[in-house]
């Protein structure tokens, strides 16, 4: 495997391991935070073989768990000269595969959610007396200021990274 100069395999293990055990929160199963860790840590793109053999995993779930990452988009197929088989890379830059994740969350688990308050909302009626409309009207309202937050965030890169320079500097600022 070739990790970045001065890297012991010992660091990359553990921090395959503990990637992959951090892989639910960020929506991965395991195995594909792993793989997802394993493209992180490595320098140069991996083809699915050695990725598999590395990782003591199946080929097809290697296969299941690159289109996986690729459609999370936080890793790119890319060609090796001479080499006719894919090679998988992770995506460079942190803050970008952070977005990524951010974004198939997003559409995965919160857009759901707020149908389903939408509807339920909807089910009850506009005006109806009780906690229940009360609350889920309130709730309603804090998920789709959420909603609006993410789109413009989630949809315009730059406005993404100028907000994580903001939070960044301000988080900064309030340690010194």
């Amino acid at each position: 495997m070739k990790e970045s100069p001065g890297t012991s395999p010992a660091a990359v293990a553990r921090f395959i391991e503990a990637w992959g055990s951090m892989g639910s929160l960020l929506g991965f199963n395991p195995s594909t935070a792993r793989v997802h860790a394993l493209l992180i840590a490595t320098r140069d793109p991996l083809p699915l073989d050695e990725i598999a053999a590395r990782l003591q995993i199946s080929r097809g779930n290697a296969s299941m768990c690159l289109k996986e990452l690729r459609t999370w988009g936080v890793i790119h197929r890319v060609a090796a000269p001479g080499d006719r088989r894919n090679h998988y890379t992770s995506e460079s830059d942190v803050w970008k595969m952070a977005l990524s994740i951010a974004g198939e969350r997003k559409r995965r688990d919160f857009d759901p959610a707020l149908r389903g308050v939408r509807e339920a909302l909807s089910q009850i009626g506009p005006g109806a007396p009780g906690v229940a409309a009360e609350r889920i009207g309130q709730m309603e309202d804090f998920l789709s200021t959420l909603d609006a937050f993410g789109r413009k965030v989630l949809d315009n890169d730059a406005a993404a990274m100028s907000l994580l320079t903001l939070i960044r500097g301000a988080l900064s600022a309030a340690e010194r």
